[in-house]
């Protein structure tokens, strides 16, 4: 099945507010040049040589976490076949280690290389001096990272942030998959998992729909997103993406942010605890928490809440760090008893 282009637009004709009108879609879409005048994208575009120059300048020295996967992997980053483990290494060096490893192996013969989710900050300072978007995220502090490596395939999985992905060297193509497709897509174990995030257990490339037969809804609802250097595509939160790297030598950085204040807790200890407290019950008394949940999670704010004078509203109120802070501890004082 051929899944259709994820929408297209042109750093050109971005409006003020585009970043906004993005988030408000909630949809991918591709901006097509907007870091064309970054300098590695120039570099790049000279030779991997020359990439790989304009990066050591900035690079600190301290060790870089990689990945190294066996060529019969065909590049896809993921578990063994008895998932027992993984079908790759871990390891750390100094940076110019997994350099010379890419570079040796122009061919694309060897094995698949990976340097994912590396803090620009702390291992490349003074990089963001020329490569960045500075007062696009507004009150947002972005965690910004690199990814580098040679043909590799980041199996499919979600972030739990919003995402601007720049593609600055060699080409990227990402799959995408709407977050109601969660189901279609057979997610794997909680953990562990390769990278951090749970992984679908299908293979976009080479599905095996007898195995997996609901995928095919979900590539009826999904896209592909094609980055040349200089492109950037932003997802929302909760997007499911595979992410291959196309080129002997890629480097992508990225753009990681909230919608909300730091002091918002993460929603994943709220499944982990729903595991633990509601899944095992019987349905019946499931339905009735799933009602209970829609009324003051999952439907309109106000009806919680609305009816009741401010002083008594507790922690239905509008969310400040005290007031987190106190239902922080209320929970605490829960899981511990």
């Amino acid at each position: 099945m051929t899944l259709r282009q994820t929408r297209r637009i042109a750093a050109s004709d971005l409006t003020p507010s585009w970043l906004d009108d993005l988030m408000a879609a909630q949809r991918p879409v591709v901006i097509g040049g907007l870091v064309d005048g970054w300098p590695l994208v120039a570099a790049g575009r000279l030779s991997a040589q020359a990439a790989m120059d304009r990066l050591l300048a900035n690079y600190g020295g301290a060790p870089v976490t990689g990945y190294v996967g066996a060529q019969e992997a065909g590049g896809r980053f993921f578990y063994n076949d008895e998932l027992t483990g993984f079908n790759f290494d871990r390891g750390q060096a100094p940076l110019p280690h997994y350099l010379d490893r890419i570079r040796a192996d122009a061919s694309g013969e060897g094995p698949a290389i990976y340097i994912g989710s590396t803090d620009v900050d702390r291992y490349f300072p003074g990089l963001r001096a020329d490569h960045d978007l500075p007062g696009l995220f507004g009150a947002a502090v972005p965690t910004v990272s690199l990814w580098i490596g040679n043909r590799t395939v980041a199996a499919t999985h979600y972030d739990s942030s919003h995402n601007l992905a720049c593609c600055l060297v060699g080409r990227r193509r990402f799959t995408l998959f709407p977050p109601d497709q969660v189901s279609n897509l057979y997610p794997g174990p909680l953990s562990p998992t390769p990278g951090g995030q749970v992984v679908s257990m299908v293979d976009p490339a080479a599905p095996d729909l007898a195995r997996y037969p609901r995928f095919a809804q979900a590539l009826a609802a999904g896209e592909v997103a094609e980055l040349e250097p200089g492109d950037a595509l932003f997802y929302p939160a909760l997007w499911w993406h595979q992410v291959e790297a196309r080129d002997g030598f890629n480097i992508m950085m990225n753009y990681w942010w909230d919608a909300v204040p730091d002091f918002i807790d993460t929603p994943m200890a709220t499944l982990l605890h729903g595991l633990l407290s509601i899944r095992e019950r019987p349905e019946p008394e499931r339905m009735a928490w799933r009602a209970l949940f829609d009324h003051y999670l999952f439907g309109p704010i106000e009806h919680a809440r609305d009816h009741l004078p401010d002083h008594a509203q507790g922690p239905l109120a509008p969310l400040t760090p005290l007031e987190a802070r106190r239902l922080r501890a209320m929970v605490m004082q829960r899981l511990n008893r």
